[in-house]
């Protein structure tokens, strides 16, 4: 399958509501992490992928026009030498909002020390729960250790590599293949970007720091 719009921002950057307005637009279906926890079985191509080993792309993303968030993020560069069509969106908000919008959801929705114990007996007995756990450890080793180090707690050396980060793309993808955007602009840069016309419907401004809770309520029910 051929992506044609690559995401590039980290979470807790609009990502969730790109996926869906790119939907709308006809872009199909949009990859994302929430794509990846639904079908975990796709976890060991992104295993490759870190592992700097050549991949079945047609086989990652069956079924997928786009893709957001992470892992997307993660390996924009690789994502937009192989689709060298797809144009290439930086989502991105102030420094401070994202540090606090990310420490409230997503540092904290990952599996503690409680969760991994009482599931930690039946991995032996699930394979689609293996796969899970590998998710967890791709996103923290991508994540938490890779993009900060470890250390995200640090809020000064988290927003360093979070600007880091969106320079670097602002740097590496050409101008003219790029969108940095806010999604609080709504339709008109995004569809102007992309050459379509924007939908009757609003926005979607979803998965709000109140609307996370529902993340965690199914991360929490596939570690239970």
């Amino acid at each position: 399958m051929t992506i044609s719009v690559i995401g590039a921002g980290m979470g807790r950057t609009g990502t969730y509501s790109l996926k869906i307005a790119l939907e709308m637009l006809g872009f199909g279906r949009c990859d994302h992490r929430v794509e990846l926890l639904r079908q975990p079985e796709r976890i060991g191509y992104w295993e490759g992928v870190a592992q700097g080993e050549v991949i079945d792309w047609d086989g990652l993303f069956e079924g997928f026009q786009a893709i957001a968030d992470f892992p997307s993020h993660c390996f924009y560069e690789k994502l937009a030498d192989q689709y060298p069509a797809a144009k290439v969106i930086l989502t991105e908000r102030s420094p401070d909002e994202w540090y606090a919008s990310t420490k409230a959801t997503l540092f904290r929705a990952e599996p503690n020390a409680v969760q991994k114990a009482k599931v930690a007996w039946k991995i032996p007995f699930s394979p689609e729960l293996r796969q899970r756990i590998r998710i967890f450890r791709l996103v923290n080793q991508l994540i938490w250790q890779g993009d900060f180090g470890g250390n995200f707690l640090d809020k000064d050396q988290a927003i360093a590599a979070y600007l880091r980060h969106n320079e670097k793309v602002k740097a590496t993808i050409p101008a003219a293949r790029l969108l940095v955007y806010d999604v609080t602009q709504g339709w008109p840069p995004l569809c102007e970007f992309l050459a379509v016309s924007p939908p009757d419907e609003p926005f979607p401004h979803v998965n709000k720091r109140a609307d996370f809770q529902l993340l965690k309520g199914r991360v929490s029910k596939l570690l239970p």
